[in-house]
Formats: structure tokens, C-alpha cells, sequence
């Protein structure tokens, strides 16, 4: 059967109290990822029973699995302010295995105006009584007179704002320390939930990224033609957690709590509401819950680097200065493993698309004073389209094509240089290991010399990304091992010292000049030794290589029997690359190669050497020339054999034009990107219903912090819209699914997910019975599709 991975980027805007609604969708991802993982489980794993939509999302995989088999997983997660909350909790839950269910007395309870303020601040309704003029106009402008239909949530929300208001002015009216135990309170419930295993493979690496804002920033020397220096402070920051894949105890890790609480406490700490946040706060937190913080030096160490004292950090909300962080999201795709093919998408969540475009285009009136100023302070910087991202995104897909485009063109003068340097009868005898090696060696040497003098910048090109990518493992190995307390990884062995050494030392040995390659004997010279010692990124490249080509054969073969066998080797070359980029990750490493990585600025020689031994990829190459051999002697028709054998043999000639275009960044993911947005804008199939306007996009985005039945009603919508557009994107993810799909069978699994989500939700959502029998009502308008309907 045909295999897939879909592959979900996800990046959380901000948006205040629309955090409740962000909930409800990332919600949905969660369980979408739930659904997946169980279906790839092993029969002997011990699973909880599926629940609501989670049960819905099976049987939309399973539908499809007829035509593809669907693997859903999220490994990238970027956000800012109460985007930055949720994408920190459901990467979380992703790394872990943890429970969301418990998150929904976070937001509908925890989210509150009178849970959040700040103690001292508390006031009654005869505190500042010379502000009931101030209290009467922000009702009468901000909020209350809005859409305030129900006398219960009109009392509440004036109660609740005339409070806010009595309390104590210009300082910050809600808790930081209140704000700071919720969180770490809620990670702890996820921890202590129904568990599951991780909801990523073993093999691929998890990402979280949140953005925040450094108060005071921090002094960068920048370097000019005239003058030769400046100094510019640097306000935005970026707080990356990275989950590798299991440690040597078997266990995945993202970080601890603490540090998450942290990220979720500054990156959301929005100005004039929170105060801003200092990692005192969390300390407080870890204390007078008598937990452990064992690794905070480290954290501190890694987040503010060569900052002396970081208990002084002040930092703020992090749509200040990047509301949309694609960037960072952007910059992960590079190095992804990919076990199969992969349809990547972007997909980010935007609570309120276009809410704060309160002036109608050429209006002729002229903002006011307060108006101007919160506009230009707080709502456009926010604002920002994200033009530059989507096109840092479209210019990844354009080089794809590019290098597709390169690839076909080049393939028949490919097809001619094999047979000059092997000749034809390497397509009619049967491969064995030892033909194999030779058959490559005697290719690779063929290419280097015809690409004349194109291979010197290749070959400089190569070692360069080489020995950095050495040097950047090396200081990976050596930082973690200081983490564990067995050396100083940050120090006097830190980065800039690693790169110096390990390119000092391939420079004394003479391991840098590619030229070597194409003189006489060059197969036995230092310079190709040492790539068959350390080029592991050349493997990869070769291998996923070859698996597009099977995928490109399989999409134009016209008879079942060639797919089956093209997916076939598609399997056993998943398996023959799985080894190499384990090899990528830290935790193959052992002690030894830590040891040696931690002395690597002072003796690079041991450490190249330790390296070499670690990576093994001699041996390694053996083993994969046996599978290889194997896969090309299956029953393959006799022209696929020769496509995948060319394919393989030729890949020097194609790499030494495709390597430029990659600029080096190596990327294994050789598919365009996708962008999805999440939105209320676009989930129409409820629309009549109500979801389009959240009640927390009121008051400037606050007014779910006033209303319990507000976040009933963002939450409950969010859940609605996350199932409906994750039904899309995973459909989408089938070519031609409005083909291949029986009519009616999406719109019958939304109506399913849509009637299990007000199932679940109704038990604890007291205010919101009306709106959920008006949408179960709507819902049985949507006709089944066939037996699958009546399930």
C-alpha cells in the first residue's frame, strides 16, 4: 500500500483571550495525532480507548487508507503570546504523551478576570467611586452593549469589568504569580492524565518554538565597512525546546515543566495586563510546590547566553515584536528525516483574521488621538500580513521544482555517462555487493572528472558543509554532555572554538582539497577517505534520492503489479536509510564520543578519529549494499530495475548540480510546502449556526476573560472549526480525493466529528445547551453517506 506522512508545521498566532479558542483547535490536533499514532501502534502497545472525534478521526484514515495510508504527525510548533500557551501544551502533549482533556479547566475556569487579578488589587464596587464615569463608558463603548443578548452574561461581564477597573491603577491588574501557578498547575495535570505513547515516530525529532520580548535587550556588536563597529541592542528572542527522539533510557524529552511554564508566562505577558515576567516568578512556583528544578542552571545558561546575572531578565509578551513566527518554523524544516513520502504542510492558526480593521478602506475620517496611538503601539504591529513568510515558504517550493526540473533534464546525458563509465551491460547482469562497489566507485570517479571544472566548487561546497556539520555535532555532543554535569560544553570547548579546531585540523591533513578526487588515483586519496569516513549528509541524500525516483515511477505506472513492487522497494529502502539518519541524532551517541567532543578544541585529531569509529559507515555500507542488491534483484519489470539502478549509479552526476541549488542546506524533504490557514473565516459548514463572531474578539480581544459563558462558546467553536478543517487538510492530502471518495463521505465524517464533539463537551459546559442543540440540530440536516453514516 502506498504510504504517506502529513506532515503538520503548526504556528499559533496571538490573541489574548482568544487563547480559549486556540485551545479547542489545538485540541483538535491532538486528537487527530491520537487517532494516527493508534493506527500505527503495535498490536502488544496497551492504549486507553478512543474517545469523540478522536474515534472519527480513525475511520476518516481508514477511508482513506484504500487509496493511501495516512500517517498524521505534528513536528514543528511555533507561537507567540496565547498562541505561544498553546503550542507549548500541545507539543507537550505530543513529546509525552500527555493528556489535554485536563487543560479544559485551565481556560474555562482558570481563564477568568477574578481568578487572574492580582490579590492586592481586588476591589469591591465602592472602591473609586469618582470612576463610575470611566466604568459607565467602557460599557457603554468597549464591551457590554456589543452583543449582549443574555441577561446572565451581560451582569457578569459588568461585575467583572467594574472590578478590573476599581482595582489598582497603573500598575498591571492581573497576577504574574497566579498566572505563573496555573500554567505549571495545568502541566502537571496533562503529566498526571490518561497517557499515551509519543505522538511523533521514534526517529523523528520534535521542534517548539515561542517568541518573546527582552525588555531591556541585549547589546549586539555589528560589524561595518565604515564605521568598523556599532552596537545595537537586540529586543526579540526566541525560547527553542527540541525533543530528538528517545534518550538512552528509552524516553523522550521536551523539558521540564518549569522551563515550559516559563516560556508560557513571558511569551503571553501582555503589556499594561501582566506584569512582565522574570524567572523568580517560576522559582516561587517550584518551591511552594516542593517540586525540583534540577536542570535550571542549564536552561538559564542555554535561553540567555553569556548573560551574568539572569535573574534580572525582564521579558514581555512576544507579539510585540513577532506575532506571526513563521521564521523559526521556516528554519526547522532543514534536516528532517523522512522515513517516507511526505506531503508537509504549514498550517497557522488565526483566531481573528482581519478583526482589527475597525476604519473602512479611504474612510475620510481622521483616528483620534488614543485611537492612533493604540493602533500604531498594540493592533498593527500584530497586524502584519505575512507576505514575506509565505514567500520564504514559496521559495522553498521553488527550488524544489527547480531541482526537479534539473533532475528530468538531466537523466538521458546520466543514463549515457553510466554506460561510458560501467558500460551497458551493468543493466543486464545481476548486481552483487562487490559489483555494486565498483559499479559506484568507477561512477563516482567518472562524474568528478566530466563535471570538469564545476566539481571544484561542488567539492568545496561539500567539504564545507562537511566539517561544519562536524564541528556543529561535535559541540551538539559536547553541550549535552555538559548538561549531565560531566564537563563545559559552553566554555572554554564552546562553538567558535570546536569550528576552529576541526577545520585547523582537516587544513594540517590536507583533507580539504576535492581536487584530489579527480587526479590519479584519486578513489585512494586522503580527501575521499576522509568522505567515506564522515560524509553521512551524501548517503542520505543518495538514498532519499533514490526513494523519489521510486515515487515518480510508481505515479506513472500504469499496472497494478509495478506499484506493488515499486512500493516494495520504496519499504526496503525506508529501511536501509533508517540506520544513516539515526546516525543524526545525539542519543546514538555514547559516552566515549561525548568525551572526545568535550576535548575537541584541544585535540580535534581524537575526536575526528573517535568520530569516524562512532559513525562506523564502512560497515554501514556493506550492510546497505547487501539490502540494496536484494531490492534490485526483486521482481522488478526489467525497465523499472534500470530506471532505480541509474538512478543510484548516477546520483554524483545529479548531486553535483543539485547540492548548489540546495545551498547547501541539504534538505531531505524534497516536496513543496503547503500553507493551511485555521480560522473562524473558514469553516463554513455550521456557519448558520453562529462560530464566525467569538465572543472573546470583544473588548479588544479580552472579553472571554470576563464571561464564563464567552469561553464556553470560543472554546466549544474552536473544537468545531479544529475538527472541520483537519478533516480538510487530512482529505486533501489524497490526489483527486473528490474522485476517489464516495459523494458525501467528508461532509458525513464532519457531522460525525461535529455530534461526538457536543457529546463529550455538553456534560461540562453549563452555559452553552442552547447553542449546542441548535448546532446538533443543524448537524442532523447533514445526510449520511451510506453504511458509514449509520456507524
Amino acid at each position: 500500500m502506498r504510504e504517506k506522512e502529513l506532515r503538520l508545521a503548526l504556528v499559533c498566532y496571538g490573541g489574548v483571550s482568544l487563547a480559549v479558542y486556540m485551545h479547542g483547535t489545538t485540541k483538535e490536533v491532538w486528537k487527530l495525532c491520537r487517532a494516527s499514532m493508534r493506527r500505527h501502534a503495535s498490536p502488544a502497545t496497551a492504549l486507553p480507548p478512543a474517545d469523540d472525534s478522536e474515534i472519527v478521526y480513525g475511520r476518516l484514515l481508514d477511508t482513506l487508507a484504500a487509496h493511501v495510508d495516512i500517517r498524521v504527525l505534528v513536528d514543528i510548533v511555533a507561537g507567540a503570546s496565547a498562541g505561544g500557551i498553546n503550542g507549548i501544551l500541545l507539543a507537550q502533549a505530543i513529546s509525552q504523551g500527555s493528556d489535554m482533556e485536563p487543560l479544559r479547566d485551565l481556560w474555562l475556569e482558570g481563564a477568568d478576570s477574578d481568578r487572574l487579578l492580582e490579590p492586592a488589587g481586588a476591589s469591591t464596587r465602592y472602591s473609586k467611586w469618582w470612576a463610575t464615569p470611566l466604568v459607565w463608558w467602557a460599557r457603554r463603548k468597549g464591551l457590554v452593549m456589543d452583543d449582549m443578548r443574555d441577561p446572565g452574561a451581560r451582569s457578569e461581564v459588568s461585575r467583572k469589568l467594574s472590578r478590573l477597573m476599581r482595582s489598582r491603577w497603573f500598575k498591571p491588574p492581573f497576577s504574574g504569580v497566579v498566572f505563573s501557578g496555573l500554567l505549571y498547575d495545568a502541566m502537571a495535570a496533562m503529566a498526571a492524565g490518561v497517557r499515551t505513547p509519543p505522538l511523533i515516530p521514534p526517529l523523528q525529532p520534535l521542534d517548539l518554538f515561542v517568541t518573546v520580548t527582552d525588555y531591556h535587550g541585549v547589546a549586539e556588536k555589528l560589524h561595518l565597512h565604515s564605521p568598523p563597529e556599532i552596537i545595537e541592542n537586540e529586543h526579540r528572542l526566541v525560547i527553542g525546546f527540541s525533543d530528538p527522539g528517545p534518550l538512552s533510557d528509552g524516553h523522550r524529552h521536551l523539558a521540564d515543566i518549569a522551563e515550559l511554564s516559563f516560556a508560557a508566562r513571558a511569551t503571553a505577558s501582555f503589556p499594561g495586563a501582566f506584569p512582565p515576567a522574570r524567572i523568580g516568578e517560576i522559582d516561587r512556583i517550584v518551591a511552594d510546590r516542593k517540586a525540583g528544578w534540577p536542570g535550571r542552571a542549564a536552561f538559564l545558561a542555554r535561553i540567555f547566553p553569556g548573560r551574568s546575572n539572569p535573574e534580572t531578565i525582564t521579558l514581555i509578551d512576544g507579539a510585540v515584536l513577532n506575532n506571526r513566527p513563521f521564521g523559526p518554523a521556516i528554519e526547522a524544516l532543514a534536516r528532517r528525516p523522512a522515513h517516507r513520502e511526505v506531503d508537509r504542510r504549514f498550517v497557522y492558526v488565526d483566531p481573528k483574521p482581519g478583526m482589527h480593521d475597525m476604519t473602512p478602506r479611504g474612510s475620510a475620517i481622521l483616528p483620534g488621538f488614543f485611537a492612533t496611538v493604540l493602533r500604531s503601539l498594540a493592533d498593527i504591529p500584530r497586524q502584519q500580513p505575512i507576505n514575506d513568510n509565505l514567500a520564504a515558504i514559496d521559495a522553498l517550493s521553488v527550488r524544489i521544482r527547480r531541482m526537479r526540473y534539473v533532475v528530468d533534464g538531466m537523466t538521458p546525458e546520466v543514463d549515457a555517462a553510466i554506460e561510458r563509465a560501467v558500460g551497458i551491460r551493468v543493466f543486464m547482469w545481476k548486481p552483487t555487493p562487490l559489483r555494486l562497489s565498483e559499479w559506484r566507485s568507477r561512477t563516482h570517479s567518472t562524474a568528478a572528472r566530466e563535471a570538469g571544472f564545476a566539481y571544484a566548487a561542488y567539492g568545496q561546497l561539500k567539504t564545507a558543509q562537511l566539517v561544519e556539520g562536524i564541528a556543529a555535532r561535535l559541540t551538539q555532543l559536547a553541550d549535552n554532555a555538559a548538561l549531565k554535569g560531566h564537563g563545559d560544553g559552553g566554555g572554554a570547548n564552546g562553538s567558535a572554538r570546536i569550528r576552529a579546531a576541526i577545520w585547523g585540523a582537516v587544513g594540517a591533513r590536507g583533507l580539504d582539497q576535492p581536487a584530489q578526487a579527480i587526479a590519479r588515483g584519486g578513489a585512494d586519496s586522503d580527501y575521499v577517505v576522509f568522505l567515506r569516513n564522515f560524509d553521512l549528509e551524501f548517503r542520505i541524500r543518495r538514498l532519499r534520492f533514490l526513494i523519489r525516483r521510486a515515487n515518480t515511477l510508481s505515479e506513472a505506472a500504469t499496472d497494478d503489479a509495478s506499484r506493488t513492487a515499486l512500493e516494495a522497494v520504496k519499504t526496503g529502502l525506508y529501511e536501509i536509510v533508517g540506520p544513516y539518519m539515526l546516525r543524526r541524532q545525539p542519543v546514538f551517541y555514547g559516552p566515549h564520543m561525548h568525551a572526545a567532543a568535550l576535548a575537541a578544541g584541544d585535540d580535534p585529531d581524537a575526536a575526528l578519529a573517535a568520530l569516524a569509529a562512532a559513525l562506523d559507515l564502512k560497515n554501514l555500507d556493506t550492510r546497505s549494499d547487501i539490502g540494496l542488491v536484494a531490492l534490485f534483484g526483486a521482481p522488478l519489470p526489467r525497465p523499472l530495475r534500470r530506471a532505480m539502478l541509474s538512478a543510484y549509479l548516477g546520483f554524483p552526476f545529479f548531486d553535483i548540480a543539485m547540492l548548489p541549488l540546495l545551498q547547501g542546506d541539504g534538505i531531505d524533504e524534497f516536496d513543496e510546502i503547503l500553507v493551511d490557514r485555521l480560522s473562524p473565516d473558514d469553516s463554513l459548514s455550521l456557519r448558520v449556526a453562529g462560530g464566525g463572531a467569538l465572543k472573546g474578539a470583544q473588548f479588544n480581544a479580552f472579553g472571554a476573560f470576563f464571561s464564563r459563558s464567552f469561553r464556553e462558546h470560543d472554546y466549544l467553536w474552536g473544537r468545531l472549526h479544529g475538527a472541520e478543517r483537519m478533516i480538510d487538510i487530512v482529505a486533501s492530502a489524497l490526489p483527486d480525493a473528490g474522485t476517489l471518495l464516495a459523494p458525501g463521505t467528508i461532509d458525513a465524517l464532519k457531522k460525525q466529528a461535529f455530534r461526538a464533539i457536543l457529546a463529550a463537551e455538553r456534560p461540562f459546559l453549563d452555559y452553552s445547551g442552547a447553542i449546542i442543540d441548535s448546532i446538533d440540530t443543524l448537524c442532523a440536516a447533514i445526510p449520511d453517506a451510506g453504511p458509514m453514516g449509520d456507524e
